[in-house]
């Protein structure tokens, strides 16, 4: 059920409330009132992990061990967020060292060291809860759109803020709705993408016109929980209101039917030297493409944390293929696992959608180290993706006309398969 939220009947749709197909196809979990306790439960431990976090952040040595984290992990965790703005931050890795609470860690890391907590005279107890309400708020069975990815997302962002360019400019409201925008630009996706929702008539699609569905309704959700969380109830009515706002017109920058939009204009403004980033306007704008390339900057990672998110987020496009076809839909593209191949998708969206991007951003920042690194590692990835593209012709090629294949040959098809 969709539950207003607000006095402008924000409105905040939950999991589970699908009409025409029931999504517990793509999750296993059981009842609804096991589910309920568990995140009762999982609010809890979230909030014992946050006290011992938070003590950590302030340089408080802990009188006894977390219960739930040992030191060693926690040892760890803090010397990884003492190089959060590097570029090689393995994500996956302070998951795991987190206990699964990377985004409510490392926003609240970098809320500190932006010194957004002293700024805004924010409550830290409230600030968790509004962290927690959004990492929750995000599928945790999702292989692709989940709480780690957001936690990428935000992470890259705060790379790109530190960027000279841009730093210099920022003021601590551009910096907070930066990091805002990341962490929750993808909360509650329900694991396939705006074409799906419209052709399967989801009340989402109804809602927003079939425009910008699923960005809107990620905005949308974040208004409803910093509203609900109280996070900003203290700043005067008019701040909330152009924060809310900003966050809104950030969060949907992140629409991929948007992308020529935003680079005509960027091309436009680099071409004509035309940027004042003295004016909010023109810094907004620079946020919003940020927060595009934070969102797919995957292809700049290196190679084993790119390869990663490549086979997450297509195997969340195979899914929705075998739900497409289970409901004997047309199987949208890049959705059918034995025609889209992961080195053919991740090809095309280099060459077509980063690479595009990401020199224009290079252009911007006036090729930093951070750039350059990004676009090496892009074409580097790529080279990859294309020499396991081209092993996997050859070896279709070497299968006779009967499909049998011969052991050396079935030896290198096992080895150079990707999963």
């Amino acid at each position: 059920d969709a539950r207003v939220r607000g006095q402008t009947g924000v409105l905040s749709e939950r999991r589970g409330s699908y009409p025409f197909i029931d999504f517990r196809l793509l999750n296993n979990s059981t009842l609804s009132g096991e589910i309920g306790t568990k995140k009762k439960v999982k609010r809890l431990l979230s909030f014992q992990r946050y006290f011992h976090a938070s003590r950590l952040l302030r340089g408080i040595v802990p009188q006894a061990s977390l219960y739930l984290l040992d030191e060693d992990y926690l040892g760890q965790a803090r010397h990884m967020l003492s190089k959060v703005g590097m570029w090689d931050f393995d994500i996956f890795l302070f998951d795991r060292l987190t206990n699964g609470n990377s985004l409510v860690t490392l926003l609240c890391h970098l809320f500190n060291v932006h010194g957004l907590i002293h700024h805004f005279q924010l409550d830290m107890v409230t600030l968790h809860r509004f962290l927690v309400m959004v990492q929750e708020d995000y599928h945790s069975q999702n292989p692709y759109h989940n709480a780690v990815h957001a936690a990428d997302v935000t992470q890259a962002m705060h790379c790109y803020l530190r960027e000279p360019k841009l730093a210099n400019f920022l003021t601590p409201l551009d910096i907070m709705l930066g990091l805002l925008a990341a962490a929750a630009h993808d909360v509650d996706h329900p694991g396939v993408n705006q074409p799906f929702l419209i052709k399967t008539n989801h009340h989402l699609a109804s809602l927003y016109q079939n425009v910008s569905v699923l960005e809107n309704h990620h905005w949308r959700s974040t208004i409803g929980m910093l509203r609900e969380s109280r996070l900003l109830a203290h700043l005067p009515k008019e701040v909330t209101q152009d924060i809310e706002q900003q966050l809104g017109s950030l969060i949907l920058a992140t629409d991929i039917n948007r992308q020529n939009e935003f680079l005509i204009r960027l091309k436009s403004h680099l071409d004509n030297q035309d940027l004042r980033l003295e004016d909010a306007e023109d810094r907004h704008f620079m946020l919003q493409i940020a927060l595009k390339c934070a969102d797919i900057c995957n292809p700049c990672r290196l190679w084993d944390l790119s390869k990663q998110w490549s086979e997450r987020v297509c195997e969340e496009f195979y899914r929705q293929g075998d739900l497409e076809q289970k409901f004997q839909l047309e199987i949208s593209p890049l959705c059918n696992q034995q025609k889209d191949t992961i080195p053919s998708i991740q090809i095309g969206f280099m060459t077509y959608i980063v690479e595009p991007l990401f020199e224009r951003w290079a252009q911007f920042t006036g090729d930093t180290p951070l750039s350059e690194n990004m676009l090496n590692h892009l074409r580097r990835n790529k080279a990859k993706w294309r020499s396991l593209l081209h092993k996997q012709h050859s070896s279709s090629r070497s299968i006779d006309h009967s499909g049998q294949v011969t052991g050396s040959q079935e030896q290198t098809l096992n080895k150079e398969e990707t999963p």
